[in-house]
Parts: C-alpha cells; structure tokens; sequence
C-alpha cells in the first residue's frame, strides 16, 4: 500500500464520468454505474510542463481514430490537465446507450499523441457513494444534452432538446480536491436529493455529505431536487461556487456542509433561463479572481469574484441578475481546465459539431 493509500489492482469502469486531479497526480474518476469513485495513480510520463499554450485540432475525430470508431461515436465526458506535466486527460464514453463502453485517454502536450491510459494492475483505491439513487429509481434528471439524443421541444421561439434520464446517472455530476478533501456534487437517494459529499484523501473515514436548497431565480421557487451541474472551489478552499440548470450561481461555505446538515446556498447570479452550465473554472487576472462559466446558451461568461463576495441574497423570482457580468464571444465550449496559471484550455466544438482543444490566455479574457 502507498502512503496515499492506495494498493495495486483495477479500476473497473462500468461508466465513463468526471474526472478531477488530487495531489501527487493522482486522478479521481467517477463511475456513475457502480456508484463508486476511483482514486488512480495514473504513472504521469512527464516531463514537467511550462507555461506555454496547447492546441490540437479535431479531437474528437483523433481520439475517434485511436478507439477504432467515428468521431460521432466519441462523448467526451470529461477533461482534467495534470498539474505537473499539463498533460491532458479525458474520461471518454465510446458508443451510445447500453453498448457505451468507458475509456480513460491521454493527450500528450509535447505532440498531441494519444494513449490509452491503463486502469489494469495501477495503484487504486475505491470509495462506494453510499447514498446513491438505487439503479431502479424511477425519478429523473432533466437534463439539456448538446447532441442530438432525447426530445425536441419548443420553448418560445426556441427548439430544444432535453433528454431525461434516471437519476441514479447523476449521483456524481462534478467534482474538486481542495484543503486534502475530495468534494463530490450530485444526487442522492433521499427525498431532498441534491447533495455535496466530502470524501478525506487518503479514503480511510468515508463519505460525508450535505443535503442543499436554492432559490432559482427563474423558476420562482426553493429547490432541493435540482443538482449542481458545475463547480469550483472558492475563498482558498473555504467555499464553493456551483451552477444549476437554468442558470443560477450559488455560493456554499464548506463549513457549513456538516454531515447530515441540511444547507442554504447564497444565490448571487442568474445566467437565464433554457441554458445549462457546462464547466466552471476561476483565474487570477491582474491581481484579481475570476470565474469563467461554459454554458449552452451564450458565450463563456466572466465574473469577478470582488463582485460575487459582495451580493446580497438573490431569494425572488425575476428581480435583477446578480453580480455584473461579461459575455466573451467564445461560442461552443464544452469544458474548461486551468493550464499552468497563464492559460485556460477549453475543449470548443465548432458550427460542424467538431471538437477542438484551445488555449485562453488568461491575461486576454
């Protein structure tokens, strides 16, 4: 056993889900199907990256060619940069519905080469969610899916899609490792059913977890049902900034998140209603913090977190927005992650439905 706990053997994926880094490189996996997370000492090849950009072209057709498969058939589900190679990782599904099949990938930062990377006979250690909807749960999660599966509705003089599935699929929909703890956004199987867990690395004293309410702005009402989408650890730690579907932004202080509480989040922005938040990030930029926000309906939003740290309570239907904002013209991205303290990288799909990696410099947003 490693010092981090963890024992040679197999992470045995049922289903491709987030993916976040911890310390030493090692790699959190969430597998939604087994209701598990994986800690994976993922064995880096290095060398230790720099401060330079990263660009690649057509992933999704690259990593589609590396699998034996079409671009079509490639769902990135994820994306994580190692901290110290600035390597890039992504938590693949291949294929559609019950044939989907889990993959880990890895994309070289020195020439854009792809790998597999093994999840046989790795330093591995497994936490069970212990509160996860059980695989016959029939309550849904609704959800605004960017490609072409569920159903079409018409929302105004808008066309959407939502696809709804069974909740059991978003027991884990994000997660972060901050101040030696794992936190684990998702649902659960309790009647208030949206939850934050907490999971100490090494996993040795289990899962913890706290049931959450909102109020959302658009829908007029509290919600403890609805699970944050997004997520990023704030304030050094101390707090998390989460998103929700249509669109709120919530401010949690992880002090409050005690096992068994039930807690109150501080809604400081709404980004609108009919959009999705799909990836979150913050930056420091000329001193100050920032939080990027990818979502379905408009371009990669900025927020200052000074503004956030000063917004009353958003707690009635259809008053103002929150906290001020910018809307970047960046259209299509699907995830972000911090690369190195100079850049963001974002996985854009362009106007053809094509997959890119690109690199936002931060001193430019």
């Amino acid at each position: 056993m490693t010092e981090l706990g963890l024992r040679r053997g197999r992470a045995d994926l049922r289903s491709a889900g987030p993916i976040t880094f911890g310390p030493a490189g090692i790699l959190f996996l969430a597998d939604n199907g087994a209701a598990t997370v994986f800690a994976v000492d993922v064995e880096d090849p290095g060398p230790a990256g720099g401060s330079e950009p990263f660009d690649l072209a057509d992933v999704d057709a690259r990593v589609g060619s590396f699998l034996g498969c079409e671009p079509g058939d490639v769902v990135i589900k994820d994306m994580a940069v190692h901290p110290l190679s600035h390597n890039v990782y992504l938590s693949v599904q291949r294929g559609h519905g019950e044939a989907a099949q889990p993959v880990l990938v890895r994309i070289s930062r020195l020439d854009g080469s792809i790998a597999d990377v093994p999840l046989d006979d790795v330093p591995v250690a497994a936490a069970a969610v212990g509160d996860a909807p059980d695989e016959d749960d029939e309550r849904l999660d609704i959800t605004l899916p960017l490609g072409d599966e569920g159903e079409e509705l018409q929302v105004g003089e808008r066309t959407i899609r939502i696809l709804r599935q069974p909740i059991r699929t978003a027991t884990v929909t994000d997660m972060a490792y901050a101040g030696g703890t794992l936190l684990i956004a998702g649902l659960s199987n309790e009647e208030f059913s949206s939850r934050l867990r907490r999971i100490p690395f090494p996993f040795r004293d289990g899962v913890t977890g706290s049931s959450l309410e909102i109020f959302h702005v658009s829908h007029g009402k509290w919600e403890t049902a609805a699970p944050i989408r997004a997520f990023v650890p704030y304030d050094g730690g101390a707090s998390i900034l989460a998103s929700y579907t249509c669109t709120p932004v919530v401010y949690f202080p992880l002090a409050e998140l005690t096992d068994g509480a039930k807690v109150v989040g501080r809604t400081v922005a709404e980004l609108g209603p009919v959009n999705q938040p799909l990836d979150m990030v913050s930056f420091v930029q000329d001193g100050q913090e920032y939080l990027l926000v990818a979502n379905t309906a408009h371009g990669l939003v900025k927020i200052s977190c000074r503004d956030i740290d000063s917004q009353p309570a958003l707690t009635q239907p259809q008053q103002p927005v929150g906290v001020p904002r910018e809307t970047k013209d960046l259209q299509g991205i699907r995830r972000l992650a911090n690369l190195g303290g100079s850049h963001v990288l974002a996985l854009q799909s362009d106007d053809a439905g094509r997959q890119h990696l690109r690199s936002l410099k931060t001193a430019s947003l």
